[in-house]
């Protein structure tokens, strides 16, 4: 059974040019082992550990360079050691450029995000965590659909606004061994 976990985080800011000075409102995860979705809010962050450093493989899109460097100011590790895929990061690799996931969603699965970052950082101004957590796993859900598309048929679409729909070529399969658990904190 996989133990990888798709992930997202949501901010309590917009995105500065200091990452770490930036600080999370909740962190939504999918874990294959379980079949199951779930939000951890910064006071649950020590059970959320447990299950990052038993991972497979950490996927996200643009996580490299937003979620997990943000998530590295909470973690006594670093994140960055373990097996990761960002789907972002292979769409550059492939393309020579950058594409929102609700792009890419909407020309791959047919399916567009609920909103974007910003609204959660309003609704966490006003309090609203609920509408917060509701938002960052749908954005989850359509990562997971996206990555499984991709590790399914090998690639993933965009619409060229001159030549409509055009395939991405992608290779999501694991390149990488995890251990059993990723020892990053130096003891």
């Amino acid at each position: 059974m996989s133990k990888e976990i798709v992930f997202d985080i949501e901010t309590q800011t917009a995105a500065g040019s200091d990452l770490r000075e930036m600080k999370i409102s909740v962190v939504g995860v999918f874990f294959y082992e379980t079949n199951s979705y779930e939000c951890f809010e910064e006071k649950d962050f020590p059970r959320l550990w447990k299950y990052l450093e038993q991972s497979d493989r950490l996927i996200g899109y643009n996580s490299r360079f937003f979620d997990t460097p943000i998530l590295n100011n909470y973690y006594p590790g670093d994140l960055n050691k373990f097996v990761q895929l960002d789907i972002l990061e292979e769409i550059h690799k492939a393309l020579g450029f950058r594409l929102k996931l609700d792009d890419v969603a909407a020309a791959t699965i047919g399916q567009r995000k609920s909103g974007h970052g910003l609204q959660a950082v309003e609704w966490w101004k006003q309090g609203e965590i609920q509408k917060i957590k509701d938002y960052c796993l749908q954005d989850v859900k359509v990562t997971k659909e996206v990555y499984e598309y991709g590790l399914k048929y090998k690639a993933l679409a965009y619409e060229d606004r001159l030549t409509g729909r055009k395939a991405i070529p992608v290779d999501f399969s694991k390149k990488e061994q995890a251990s059993s658990i990723n020892l990053s904190m130096g003891f």
